[in-house]
């Protein structure tokens, strides 16, 4: 009896039923868009976030000791100040491999550029990767170098070969300055050792890169004499944001319980992965740059905190919705509900068909809401990251769950207000 009931009581008011599914379908497509980019977002933000810069470094052990007094640098392991080329290939090793977008060396030096009618002396030089083809187990086609770390490196021109020792960058503002343009060639001269190269670009970075030479590792090792050896490594890595743990573990590691420790290590926190590229890394000295990490953390977070409040107005905004058309649903039929109390049925049966109208509705409006939030997130992904943002299908049980008791919530005060119907004035008209 009371299926058939629930079959004529959907049958009957069709608009209404549908303008309530319509009402639960937009908020449940975006609630499924909004958690399908609630999972994505903090792997896109981090990799958006990468146009920063490095959030790692990597230098000698033996470097941090160095002391500067009065503009002059003391280095009492000045000799062993260098890491060796070939341990970059440790930072792939890690636990955490698969979160190391990429790296570069650092081999620095001033050093005397020879043009056509002048030479600039002690100019700043720096070689480093470009976009370096290194062979990394399990990846066969890895590169690494600045063009991937460094994406705010602006180049007019060609980026160098990396292969090559005769191809360098020119900052803008010594090409401003002196007359420097693309296919200039040049003369690096360091002591008695001396280059010929020519410029493939102007660089533009807004930073001390734009007053130097940048030249391949290669290329400085060779100037500089010592082959096989840099001074220090930026490491890019996809990180999660601190937390009170990672907080604690940064203020003293050892004071950490096993249990914490074990739990620190084995998640992608900057500090975590600068610790196992301490382990993997034989003298070396590796410090999270913490004004890129901590900003990165930052912006998540608030995005995350944005997208939560986003997600409980939509919620509201559905509630209420339902609740509005529940009611105007119980004001219509008070004469049915009335002639139901007449005849017998209790407040559970006429509260359990009003419940059962809008747990229906909200299950057709998910459904349906669950495919339109997956079109949803394809299109905001592409919008704003230029991929399409991965569509988890745990998100539908979820999103099914969060409407019906979105429908549910909305009926509660609507169906409470049937218990104040009596069937003599409701069927007396009044």
């Amino acid at each position: 009896m009371f299926l058939l009931c629930l079959k004529q009581s959907m049958l009957r008011g069709r608009k209404r039923k549908m303008l309530a599914v319509f009402t639960l379908f937009l908020s449940a497509a975006l609630l499924s868009a909004l958690f399908a980019v609630s999972i994505n977002i903090g792997d896109k933000m981090a990799r958006e976030m990468k146009a920063y810069g490095a959030n790692i470094l990597i230098q000698s052990a033996s470097e941090t000791l160095a002391m500067n007094i009065d503009g002059v640098n003391y280095n009492p392991l000045s000799g062993q100040s260098f890491l060796n080329e070939s341990a970059l290939r440790d930072i792939k090793g890690i636990f955490w491999r698969n979160n190391i977008m990429g790296f570069a060396p650092k081999l620095t030096a001033r050093v005397d550029i020879i043009l056509t009618d002048k030479t600039l002396s002690q100019m700043p030089m720096m070689g480093t990767y470009f976009d370096k083809a290194l062979a990394v187990e399990d990846e066969a086609d890895y590169h690494t170098g600045m063009k991937i770390i460094a994406p705010y490196w602006q180049v007019e021109g060609s980026w160098p070969n990396d292969e090559s020792i005769t191809q360098v960058l020119i900052g803008k503002d010594i090409a401003v300055k002196y007359g420097v343009s693309i296919n200039t060639p040049l003369t690096l001269s360091y002591h008695d050792r001396q280059y010929r190269v020519q410029v493939t670009g102007i660089l533009t970075t807004g930073g001390e890169e734009n007053q130097s030479v940048i030249v391949p590792l290669a290329l400085a090792q060779q100037l500089l004499n010592l082959p096989g050896k840099i001074q220090q490594a930026q490491v890019s890595a996809l990180t999660v944001p601190e937390n009170a743990l990672s907080k604690a573990a940064r203020k003293d590691l050892a004071a950490l319980s096993a249990e914490d420790f074990d739990k620190w290590y084995c998640t992608a926190y900057v500090s975590s992965i600068a610790h196992q590229l301490e382990e993997a890394i034989p003298g070396a000295s590796v410090q999270p740059i913490w004004q890129v990490a901590a900003s990165e953390g930052v912006v998540i977070e608030k995005l995350q905190l944005l997208l939560l409040v986003v997600t409980i107005a939509a919620f509201v905004a559905a509630g209420l919705g339902i609740a509005s058309l529940m009611t105007t649903t119980i004001l219509e039929r008070s004469a049915e509900i009335g002639l139901m109390k007449s005849l017998g049925a209790s407040n559970y049966e006429i509260h359990s068909l009003f419940y059962c109208e809008a747990m229906i509705s909200s299950v057709i409006g998910a459904v349906f809401g669950c495919m339109a939030g997956a079109i949803l997130a394809r299109i905001i992904g592409w919008s704003l990251f230029g991929s399409p943002l991965e569509f988890s299908w745990i998100v539908v049980p979820v999103v099914i769950v969060v409407s019906v008791l979105i429908a549910l919530g909305g009926s509660y005060f609507p169906a409470k207000a049937i218990t104040k119907l009596y069937p003599v004035e409701v069927l007396h008209g009044q």
